[in-house]
Protein backbone atom coordinates (compact mmCIF):
# COMPACT_ATOMS: atom_id res chain seq x y z
CA UNK A 1 0.00 0.00 0.00
CA UNK A 2 1.21 3.64 -0.61
CA UNK A 3 3.59 4.83 2.13
CA UNK A 4 0.86 7.77 2.70
CA UNK A 5 -2.12 5.25 3.29
CA UNK A 6 -3.88 6.16 6.57
CA UNK A 7 -6.82 4.77 7.96
CA UNK A 8 -9.67 5.65 9.75
CA UNK A 9 -12.64 3.46 11.64
CA UNK A 10 -15.86 5.79 12.07
CA UNK A 11 -19.49 5.65 11.53
CA UNK A 12 -21.64 7.11 8.55
CA UNK A 13 -24.96 9.07 9.63
CA UNK A 14 -27.44 6.26 7.92
CA UNK A 15 -30.76 6.72 7.69
CA UNK A 16 -32.08 4.18 10.56
CA UNK A 17 -28.91 4.92 12.23
CA UNK A 18 -24.73 4.69 12.33
CA UNK A 19 -23.44 2.78 10.02
CA UNK A 20 -19.81 1.26 10.61
CA UNK A 21 -17.15 1.59 8.11
CA UNK A 22 -13.29 2.14 6.85
CA UNK A 23 -12.03 4.56 4.68
CA UNK A 24 -8.71 4.03 3.83
CA UNK A 25 -7.28 7.77 2.45
CA UNK A 26 -3.55 8.98 0.89
CA UNK A 27 -3.09 11.57 3.64
CA UNK A 28 -4.30 15.10 4.37
CA UNK A 29 -4.35 17.68 1.78
CA UNK A 30 -4.33 15.57 -1.14
CA UNK A 31 -7.11 16.26 -4.06
CA UNK A 32 -7.95 13.26 -5.48
CA UNK A 33 -9.01 12.25 -9.16
CA UNK A 34 -11.41 9.93 -8.17
CA UNK A 35 -12.70 8.71 -4.69
CA UNK A 36 -13.99 5.27 -4.10
CA UNK A 37 -16.83 3.12 -2.61
CA UNK A 38 -16.87 -0.43 -2.46
CA UNK A 39 -20.67 -2.05 -1.42
CA UNK A 40 -20.37 -5.68 0.51
CA UNK A 41 -21.87 -9.03 -0.53
CA UNK A 42 -25.33 -10.33 1.28
CA UNK A 43 -25.62 -9.54 5.10
CA UNK A 44 -27.62 -12.81 5.44
CA UNK A 45 -24.69 -15.15 4.10
CA UNK A 46 -22.23 -13.56 6.13
CA UNK A 47 -21.37 -10.44 4.09
CA UNK A 48 -19.40 -7.90 5.54
CA UNK A 49 -17.14 -4.82 5.01
CA UNK A 50 -14.17 -7.59 5.84
CA UNK A 51 -15.32 -9.67 2.94
CA UNK A 52 -11.90 -10.44 0.90
CA UNK A 53 -13.58 -9.87 -2.15
CA UNK A 54 -14.50 -6.40 -1.41
CA UNK A 55 -11.16 -6.27 0.49
CA UNK A 56 -8.92 -7.02 -2.70
CA UNK A 57 -10.99 -4.85 -4.66
CA UNK A 58 -10.09 -1.53 -2.13
CA UNK A 59 -6.82 -2.61 -2.10
CA UNK A 60 -6.21 -1.90 -6.15
CA UNK A 61 -7.90 1.43 -5.40
CA UNK A 62 -5.39 2.07 -3.06
CA UNK A 63 -2.38 1.30 -4.65
CA UNK A 64 -3.56 4.31 -7.07
CA UNK A 65 -3.73 6.22 -4.08
CA UNK A 66 -7.24 7.04 -4.23
CA UNK A 67 -9.34 6.70 -0.88
CA UNK A 68 -11.74 4.33 -0.51
CA UNK A 69 -14.46 3.84 1.83
CA UNK A 70 -16.01 0.51 2.78
CA UNK A 71 -18.91 -0.04 5.22
CA UNK A 72 -21.40 -2.05 7.09
CA UNK A 73 -25.13 -2.62 5.16
CA UNK A 74 -27.47 -2.05 7.84
CA UNK A 75 -27.75 -4.62 10.63
CA UNK A 76 -24.05 -6.19 9.36
CA UNK A 77 -21.24 -5.92 11.73
CA UNK A 78 -22.02 -2.77 14.26
CA UNK A 79 -24.28 -1.06 11.89
CA UNK A 80 -27.53 -0.30 13.32
CA UNK A 81 -31.24 -1.14 11.49
CA UNK A 82 -32.02 -4.65 10.23
CA UNK A 83 -31.86 -6.28 6.44
CA UNK A 84 -34.55 -4.27 4.36
CA UNK A 85 -34.23 -6.84 1.61
CA UNK A 86 -32.29 -4.20 -1.00
CA UNK A 87 -34.51 -1.55 -0.25
CA UNK A 88 -33.22 0.46 2.56
CA UNK A 89 -29.57 -0.58 1.71
CA UNK A 90 -30.14 1.44 -1.09
CA UNK A 91 -30.75 4.84 1.56
CA UNK A 92 -27.09 3.47 2.64
CA UNK A 93 -25.38 3.60 -0.25
CA UNK A 94 -26.38 6.93 -0.91
CA UNK A 95 -25.09 8.25 2.99
CA UNK A 96 -21.36 6.57 1.92
CA UNK A 97 -21.52 8.68 -1.08
CA UNK A 98 -22.46 12.01 1.01
CA UNK A 99 -19.96 11.06 3.44
CA UNK A 100 -17.24 10.61 0.74
CA UNK A 101 -18.77 13.84 -1.36
CA UNK A 102 -18.09 15.99 1.93
CA UNK A 103 -14.67 14.39 2.54
CA UNK A 104 -13.64 15.01 -1.32
CA UNK A 105 -15.25 17.90 -2.33
CA UNK A 106 -15.43 17.72 -6.30
CA UNK A 107 -13.86 14.50 -6.49
CA UNK A 108 -15.72 12.24 -8.75
CA UNK A 109 -16.18 8.37 -7.48
CA UNK A 110 -16.22 5.14 -8.99
CA UNK A 111 -18.93 2.71 -7.17
CA UNK A 112 -18.04 -0.82 -6.76
CA UNK A 113 -20.25 -3.70 -5.56
CA UNK A 114 -20.07 -7.51 -5.02
CA UNK A 115 -23.17 -10.14 -5.26
CA UNK A 116 -25.48 -8.04 -3.20
CA UNK A 117 -23.52 -5.00 -2.92
CA UNK A 118 -23.40 -4.35 -7.13
CA UNK A 119 -27.59 -5.13 -7.08
CA UNK A 120 -28.02 -2.69 -4.70
CA UNK A 121 -24.87 -0.16 -5.32
CA UNK A 122 -24.91 0.36 -8.99
CA UNK A 123 -28.63 0.89 -8.77
CA UNK A 124 -27.64 3.78 -6.99
CA UNK A 125 -25.01 4.65 -8.25
CA UNK A 126 -26.92 4.96 -11.55
CA UNK A 127 -28.87 7.47 -10.82
CA UNK A 128 -26.22 9.87 -8.10
CA UNK A 129 -24.26 12.30 -10.52
CA UNK A 130 -21.19 12.70 -8.30
CA UNK A 131 -20.41 8.93 -9.20
CA UNK A 132 -18.77 8.74 -12.37
CA UNK A 133 -18.06 5.00 -12.92
CA UNK A 134 -19.51 1.33 -12.06
CA UNK A 135 -17.71 -1.57 -11.08
CA UNK A 136 -19.64 -4.65 -11.22
CA UNK A 137 -17.98 -8.09 -9.45
CA UNK A 138 -19.94 -11.33 -9.68
CA UNK A 139 -23.02 -9.63 -10.61
CA UNK A 140 -26.00 -12.13 -10.02
CA UNK A 141 -27.59 -11.24 -12.77
CA UNK A 142 -29.71 -14.76 -13.17
CA UNK A 143 -32.04 -13.84 -10.43
CA UNK A 144 -32.05 -10.17 -10.08
CA UNK A 145 -33.61 -7.03 -11.77
CA UNK A 146 -30.49 -5.13 -13.68
CA UNK A 147 -33.19 -3.36 -15.79
CA UNK A 148 -32.19 -0.14 -14.60
CA UNK A 149 -29.03 -0.36 -16.53
CA UNK A 150 -30.72 0.35 -19.82
CA UNK A 151 -30.84 3.82 -18.97
CA UNK A 152 -27.58 4.13 -17.59
CA UNK A 153 -24.91 5.67 -19.97
CA UNK A 154 -22.07 5.14 -17.10
CA UNK A 155 -18.66 3.51 -17.77
CA UNK A 156 -19.11 0.07 -16.26
CA UNK A 157 -16.62 -2.93 -15.65
CA UNK A 158 -17.96 -6.11 -14.62
CA UNK A 159 -15.78 -9.00 -13.67
CA UNK A 160 -17.85 -12.13 -13.22
CA UNK A 161 -16.31 -16.14 -13.11
CA UNK A 162 -16.66 -18.51 -15.69
CA UNK A 163 -18.83 -21.05 -13.58
CA UNK A 164 -21.00 -18.47 -11.44
CA UNK A 165 -24.40 -20.11 -10.76
CA UNK A 166 -25.77 -17.11 -9.74
CA UNK A 167 -24.94 -15.20 -12.68
CA UNK A 168 -23.61 -16.66 -16.06
CA UNK A 169 -21.04 -14.45 -18.28
CA UNK A 170 -23.52 -15.69 -20.85
CA UNK A 171 -26.19 -14.42 -19.75
CA UNK A 172 -24.43 -10.93 -18.44
CA UNK A 173 -22.85 -10.40 -21.81
CA UNK A 174 -25.99 -10.88 -23.22
CA UNK A 175 -27.44 -8.05 -21.40
CA UNK A 176 -24.57 -5.94 -21.41
CA UNK A 177 -25.24 -5.93 -25.17
CA UNK A 178 -28.58 -3.38 -24.91
CA UNK A 179 -26.79 -1.37 -21.78
CA UNK A 180 -25.47 2.33 -23.29
CA UNK A 181 -22.24 3.63 -22.88
CA UNK A 182 -18.73 1.93 -22.27
CA UNK A 183 -18.72 -1.24 -20.79
CA UNK A 184 -16.63 -4.47 -20.41
CA UNK A 185 -17.24 -7.86 -19.27
CA UNK A 186 -14.11 -9.44 -18.15
CA UNK A 187 -14.98 -13.42 -17.31
CA UNK A 188 -12.58 -15.21 -14.82
CA UNK A 189 -11.75 -18.66 -16.33
CA UNK A 190 -12.43 -21.11 -13.81
CA UNK A 191 -13.89 -19.75 -11.23
CA UNK A 192 -17.38 -19.09 -9.53
CA UNK A 193 -19.39 -16.78 -7.31
CA UNK A 194 -16.65 -16.37 -4.80
CA UNK A 195 -13.18 -16.07 -6.53
CA UNK A 196 -11.89 -18.57 -3.93
CA UNK A 197 -8.66 -19.12 -6.24
CA UNK A 198 -8.92 -15.72 -8.47
CA UNK A 199 -8.53 -12.94 -6.66
CA UNK A 200 -4.80 -11.88 -8.56
CA UNK A 201 -6.63 -12.31 -12.15
CA UNK A 202 -10.09 -10.33 -10.86
CA UNK A 203 -7.44 -7.48 -8.65
CA UNK A 204 -5.76 -7.36 -12.35
CA UNK A 205 -8.42 -6.88 -14.24
CA UNK A 206 -9.86 -3.86 -12.08
CA UNK A 207 -6.16 -2.26 -12.04
CA UNK A 208 -6.12 -2.66 -15.65
CA UNK A 209 -9.22 -1.07 -16.18
CA UNK A 210 -8.52 1.96 -13.65
CA UNK A 211 -4.85 2.58 -15.38
CA UNK A 212 -6.30 2.74 -19.13
CA UNK A 213 -9.35 4.80 -18.40
CA UNK A 214 -6.79 7.11 -15.99
CA UNK A 215 -3.76 7.74 -17.04
CA UNK A 216 -3.20 10.27 -14.69
CA UNK A 217 -3.16 7.31 -12.15
CA UNK A 218 0.06 5.79 -10.84
CA UNK A 219 -0.32 1.76 -9.83
CA UNK A 220 1.90 1.56 -6.40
Amino acid sequence: MPDSHQVESLFLEGPVGPLEAVLWSPGPGVSPPLAALVCHPHPLFGGTLHNKVVYQAAKVFDRFALPVLRFNFRGAGRSAGKHDKGIGEQGDVRAAIDFLAARFPGSPMVLAGFSFGCLVGLRVGCADERVAELVGIGAPVNGSDFSYLQSCPKPKLFLQGRNDPYGSPERLEQLAASWPGEKRVVVIEGEDHFFAGALVPMSAALAGWLAARHLELRDR
